[in-house]
C-alpha cells in the first residue's frame, strides 16, 4: 500500500474524526427523541469485547475498480496494525450479503465493516449483528438503523462541486446546451445524492438542460451504449457528467470515437485513469473519492470502539475537485485511484 502525506483537507477530516473524543458510540434507535441534532448529543452503547479484535468486512461487489480496491485496502491496513480481517464479497446481491453476514458472524467477528448493496437491503444481517452485540460500521454507502458509525463522504457535495466547475468551464451562467448524465445505480442513496448536488448547481443556468440516460450501475459496459444512445438523440451536447469516473470514461470513449471533440467530460471518485486523462487535456475534472482513506479510516473507527472509544456517528472523509490547475498534485501511474493519503 503506498502511502503519501496528508494533505490539508485530509487533515481537516482527520482532526473531525480525532475530534470524536466529544461524544459517544450510538445507533440510530439510540439518539435522544426530545429534538436535540443526534450529531450534537448522543448516548453510550455497550460493546461486545473479546480478547482480541476480528472484523468481518461485507464488501457489497468486486465489479467497479473503486468497490474492488476497498477490500485489499482495509485487509492490508488492518495486517499492517495487527488486526484480523474476514472478507465476503455480496455480488450486488442483497439476499447473498445477508447471508454472508450471518456467515461472518458463525466465524467469530466482533466487528462488522459493511458497504452495502444499498441502505436497506442488508437489514437481516445488521440486525442479527445488534443481536449478537456485534458493532457495525458502514462504510462508503450507509443504512438506515442499528449501525454503530457511518464513514463516508458528502455524494451531494461531490455533485454540486463538479456541477459548478462544469459551468465555470462552459463560460459560467451565461452557458448554453445539453448535458447528458449517465446515471448509476436505480434507488441508490449515492446516485440520489450526486445527482440531486449535480442539479443544484447546473439548475441555476437557465441555459442549460440536463438529459438523463438509464441507470447504468456505475458500469462503464453500459455507459457506452447509453452514450450512444443519449448523442444519437440530442444535439447541442455540450457536457456529460458520469456518476462515477468509470462510466464518464466510457462516455468519454464514444465521444472520441464519434468525433465530438468538443464535449466536456467529468465524473466522480478520483478514478486515476480519469486523472491521468486530465492531466492529458481529455478529461474534464472529478471530485475525488478516495478510497485509501475511506478504507483506512473504517478501519481505525473500527479500533476505537473496540477500545471504548467514543466516534462520531457520521465521519467524513472528505473530497476536492481535480482539474488541470492541480492535478500534477493526485496523478501518480502507480496508484489505482487519486489518493489524499500523502
Amino acid at each position: 500500500m503506498k502511502l503519501k502525506k496528508l494533505t490539508a483537507l485530509t487533515m481537516t477530516a482527520a482532526l473531525m474524526l480525532a475530534a470524536a473524543g466529544c461524544g459517544a458510540v450510538t445507533t440510530e434507535n439510540e439518539n435522544k427523541s426530545d429534538g436535540t441534532d443526534k450529531s450534537q448529543e448522543t448516548t453510550s452503547k455497550e460493546v461486545k469485547k473479546d480478547d482480541e479484535l476480528k472484523i468481518g468486512f461485507s464488501n457489497c461487489s468486486q465489479d467497479t475498480p473503486f468497490f474492488a480496491n476497498m477490500t485489499p485496502i482495509i485487509e492490508d491496513y488492518a495486517k499492517e496494525k495487527g488486526i484480523s480481517v474476514v472478507s465476503l464479497n455480496a455480488d450486488n446481491d442483497i439476499e447473498k450479503q445477508n447471508k454472508d453476514i450471518q456467515d461472518l458472524i458463525s466465524q467469530g467477528i466482533n466487528m462488522l465493516i459493511i458497504n452495502p448493496v444499498n441502505e436497506d437491503g442488508p437489514s437481516a444481517g445488521i440486525e442479527a449483528c445488534k443481536n449478537a452485540g456485534i458493532p457495525v460500521v458502514t462504510v462508503d454507502k450507509n443504512v438506515k438503523k442499528d449501525y454503530t458509525a457511518w464513514v463516508g463522504r458528502d455524494n451531494i457535495e461531490m455533485g454540486r462541486l463538479v456541477g459548478e466547475k462544469l459551468i465555470e468551464m462552459l463560460g459560467g451562467e451565461s452557458a448554453t446546451g445539453t448535458i447528458l448524465e449517465i446515471q448509476g445505480t436505480a434507488g441508490s442513496t449515492t446516485m440520489m445524492n450526486r445527482r440531486d448536488g449535480f442539479h443544484e448547481a447546473i439548475d441555476k443556468v437557465p441555459g442549460l438542460k440536463i438529459v438523463q440516460s438509464s441507470y447504468c450501475d456505475y458500469d462503464r459496459s453500459k455507459a457506452i451504449p447509453a452514450t450512444q444512445d443519449l448523442l444519437q438523440a440530442n444535439k447541442d451536447v455540450v457536457a456529460i457528467f458520469g456518476h462515477n469516473d468509470d462510466m464518464a470514461l466510457g462516455a468519454a470513449q464514444v465521444c472520441a470515437e464519434q468525433g465530438f471533440t468538443d464535449i466536456i467530460v467529468c465524473g466522480v471518485d478520483g478514478l486515476m485513469e480519469a486523472v491521468l486523462q486530465i492531466e492529458d487535456g481529455k478529461y474534464a475534472c472529478t471530485a475525488s473519492n478516495d478510497p485509501v482513506l475511506l478504507g483506512q479510516t473504517a478501519v481505525d473507527t473500527a479500533i476505537k470502539i473496540f477500545d471504548g472509544e467514543s466516534v462520531e456517528e457520521f465521519v467524513d472523509a472528505g473530497t476536492v475537485v481535480i482539474d488541470s490547475s492541480n492535478v500534477k498534485d493526485y496523478a501518480d501511474k502507480e496508484l489505482d485511484f487519486a489518493t489524499m493519503v500523502k
